[in-house]
C-alpha cells in the first residue's frame, strides 16, 4: 500500500513539474539556430574560405553537401582534432565538442536537414584578409621565394630584419603561409639584436659543431656522434655539448597543421630586441608537381602598453638520442629544473614521423609527481599548442620530465624507413624530440597561495 502511494506521488510531482516547464520541446533541428553556433563555436576558424581545412563551413550552402562527412567526422571524434589524453589538464583551446553537441548534429543530419531562417544565424566569425588574430599592427614576409616542381621536399631558411630602432613588444603573432599548397610547415625565431655579442670558438662549441652535420638547408647529427637517450640522468643532459634549455628561448610563431596562432596571455607580451632580424625555417613539399611561388609571412600585433609580464618560453631538447632500426617503442628523455617559481601558460610536445607518444611531467619539490599533459598517439600531421586554462603554479626546484616513445617499426604509419637507426634532424625523414613550455614568472608580491590555488 506505501509503495503505491510513493508511485501515484511521484507521479502527481512528475505531473506539477510538466505543467510548470511545459512540454518538451519539439521544434525541429535546423542550421541556422541549432547547428551554425557549434561550427562556427568549434569548426570554423579552420573551415572557412582560403585556410588550412578543404571546404567552408561558414553557410548553410557551404556546410549541406557534406552533412553526412561532418556526422561521421563528429560521431567518432575525429574533429575536431584534439590528441591530449583527456584526463589530464583542463585546456582553454580544447575544441572537442560535447555529447550534447555530438547529438546535435547527429540529429540534424539524420532528420530533413533543414535550414531554417537565416535570421537566427548567428553572427560570423570574422578572419580580416585572413587573420584569425585580428588585423596585425606590422607584417613582415620573407622575400618570394620560387619552388622548382621536381625534386625533394626543401627547407628553406630566410632572415627578414625588423628594422625596430626600439625594443618591441607583441602580445600576438601568426605565421601565415602564402601558398598553402607547398608550405608543409614553418617556424619564425628571433635571432640577433644591438646587445647580441658573438663569443669566440671554444673546443666544446668546435665539438658541438664537428657532431652537426649541414648540407644546404638541412641538419642532422652524424651517425657516429655520441648517443644519449636518458636526458633525465642529469639536467639539461641530451642538448648539444655547450647548449642550455635558455638558448633555446626564440621562437615566437609556428605554422603547423591543427595549430592556432600565438596569443599571449592577458597582460603579458614577449620582446623583439631593437635591431633584431626574424629567421624564417620553411618546410617546403612539391605535392602540385608544378613551379609554384610563396612569400609567408607574419603578422604582429604589439603590446598597447609595457606588459605586466613577460611571457617566457623554454624548450627542453634531446638532440643526441638515436633511435635503432625496427625499434617499435623507443625511449628518450630530457628534464630540466626550475630555479625560480613559475606558472605555466601552454605545453607543446613535438617529434617528427616516428613520434608514438609523449609527456611533460612535473617533479614537484613535496615528492609528488604531476602530469602536466600526455599525448598518447601523437601524429605528424596534427601537432597542438595545449594552453593551460588557469595557469599552474610549479614552485622552485621542480623538476620537468619529458618522457618520449619513438616507433620506427614497419607497422608505424608513415615511416619513411624503419631499416635505418635514426637521429636528430631538421628534416621530417629525420627525429626531433622537444617540449615547448611557455610560462610566466611569479611576481614577488604575488602571495603564494593564490598561485598555488592552481595546481592540480
Amino acid at each position: 500500500m506505501w509503495k503505491t502511494a510513493g508511485v501515484w506521488a511521484s507521479l502527481l510531482a512528475a505531473s506539477v513539474a510538466l505543467a510548470q516547464t511545459g512540454a518538451p520541446d519539439k521544434r525541429p533541428l535546423t542550421f541556422s539556430h541549432d547547428v551554425a553556433p557549434i561550427l562556427y563555436k568549434h569548426c570554423v576558424a579552420c573551415h572557412h574560405p582560403g585556410d588550412i581545412a578543404p571546404m567552408s563551413l561558414m553557410t548553410y550552402q557551404d556546410a549541406r553537401p557534406w552533412a553526412a562527412a561532418i556526422r561521421q567526422a563528429v560521431v567518432s571524434r575525429k574533429m575536431p582534432p584534439w590528441l591530449a589524453d583527456p584526463a589530464v589538464g583542463q585546456w582553454s583551446n580544447d575544441p572537442r565538442l560535447s555529447d550534447a553537441e555530438i547529438q546535435t548534429i547527429r540529429s540534424w543530419v539524420e532528420g530533413p536537414k533543414l535550414e531554417g531562417d537565416p535570421k537566427d544565424m548567428p553572427p560570423a566569425p570574422a578572419f580580416p584578409d585572413g587573420w584569425k588574430i585580428g588585423k596585425p599592427d606590422l607584417v613582415l614576409s620573407i622575400p618570394v621565394h620560387t619552388l622548382e616542381g621536381k625534386g625533394p621536399d626543401e627547407y628553406t631558411y630566410v632572415d627578414v630584419p625588423t628594422n625596430f630602432a626600439e625594443d618591441r613588444w607583441i602580445v600576438a603573432a601568426e605565421l601565415r603561409p602564402g601558398n598553402r599548397k607547398i608550405v608543409h610547415h614553418a617556424h619564425v625565431f628571433i635571432k640577433g639584436g644591438n646587445a647580441e655579442r658573438k663569443s669566440d670558438p671554444t673546443p666544446v662549441t668546435q665539438y658541438a659543431k664537428w657532431i652537426r652535420i649541414r648540407q644546404g638547408s638541412l641538419e642532422w647529427v652524424r651517425p657516429e656522434a655520441p648517443v644519449i637517450d636518458n636526458g633525465c640522468s642529469v639536467d639539461d643532459n641530451g642538448l648539444f655539448p655547450g647548449s642550455t634549455s635558455s638558448d633555446l628561448n626564440s621562437l615566437i610563431s609556428s605554422y603547423l597543421p591543427g595549430r592556432e596562432p600565438d596569443v599571449y596571455p592577458a597582460g603579458t607580451a614577449r620582446k623583439i630586441p631593437a635591431g633584431a632580424v626574424l629567421s624564417f625555417q620553411i618546410h617546403y613539399s612539391r605535392t602540385t608537381g608544378k613551379t609554384e611561388t610563396d612569400d609567408t609571412g607574419v603578422g604582429l600585433i604589439f603590446a598597447k602598453e609595457p606588459p605586466s609580464r613577460v611571457s617566457r618560453r623554454i624548450d627542453l631538447s634531446n638532440q643526441m638520442f638515436m633511435i635503432p632500426a625496427g625499434d617499435s617503442d623507443h625511449a628518450v628523455s630530457e628534464c630540466h629544473t626550475f630555479d625560480k617559481d613559475v606558472l605555466v601558460t601552454s605545453l607543446t610536445p613535438h617529434m617528427h614521423l616516428r613520434g608514438k607518444s609523449m609527456q611533460i611531467v612535473a617533479d614537484l619539490p613535496d615528492g609528488r609527481k604531476q602530469t602536466l599533459v600526455s599525448v598518447p598517439d601523437y601524429q605528424f600531421n596534427w601537432q597542438f599548442t595545449y594552453r593551460e586554462k588557469d595557469p599552474v603554479f610549479l614552485p622552485k626546484g621542480t623538476r620537468i620530465e619529458v618522457l618520449a616513445r619513438f616507433d620506427n617499426s614497419v607497422n608505424k604509419a608513415g615511416n619513411p624507413n624503419p631499416g635505418i637507426n635514426v637521429r636528430w634532424g631538421s628534416a621530417s625523414e629525420n627525429e626531433m624530440m622537444d617540449g615547448w613550455i611557455e610560462y610566466l614568472d611569479v611576481a614577488p608580491t604575488e602571495p603564494i597561495k593564490v598561485a598555488a590555488a592552481n595546481l592540480r
